[in-house]
């Protein structure tokens, strides 16, 4: 229940606490708008709406587009983790990972780009022109490519790396994994 500091919730003290912070209208539930005001990106800015709506879109179970404490307690430990992965191949500690620190998260993640896609996502991400991307940024990628990844896979059955699609499956594909 919202509110509850009963231990047996199993809501962790400090995420509730944070969650109360959030919350700022004390519904009990969290908004994208809401979660973008807490969440900053490690360059002086706050999480993208794309990334907040992205995030809150993956942990509303009733898909009101709001979520309750316990969702938010999954999201908490979903962004802190990637945070850890973040961190870990933010090797110069600017707040932001470039092309190659990209190259070695992905390619640590199973996937193996060449140097000019690394580039591509790069420029689709960064908006600003810094030939980096930031935390949030970060996030909305590699969610996109494990979407993508697992439509990909349900279609390659036979594991070649090759698959042929009729445009319309094309569409739904990229419409469903798109955010």
């Amino acid at each position: 229940m919202y509110g509850s500091t009963n231990p047996g919730s199993g809501i962790d003290p400090n995420v509730q606490q944070w969650f109360s912070t959030v919350d700022r209208d004390g519904s009990g539930r969290i908004s994208a708008t809401e979660l973008q005001s807490a969440l900053a990106n490690g360059q002086g800015g706050t999480f993208s709406d794309t990334a907040c709506k992205l995030m809150i879109g993956m942990f509303d179970k009733e898909k009101n587009g709001t979520i309750n404490i316990s969702e938010f307690q999954a999201l908490y430990n979903y962004v802190n983790a990637w945070l850890g992965v973040f961190r870990g191949f933010d090797h110069d500690k600017s707040g932001s990972i470039q092309e190659s620190e990209l190259n070695a998260a992905l390619t640590q993640m199973g996937y193996k780009l060449s140097p000019q896609f690394i580039e591509f996502l790069i420029k689709k991400s960064d908006l600003r022109g810094h030939q980096s991307i930031t935390i949030d940024q970060f996030i909305v990628l590699c969610v996109q490519i494990q979407r993508f990844t697992e439509a990909f896979r349900t279609r390659d059955t036979d594991q070649t790396g090759t698959i042929t699609i009729a445009f319309e499956d094309f569409l739904a594909v990229a419409l469903s994994c798109s955010i």
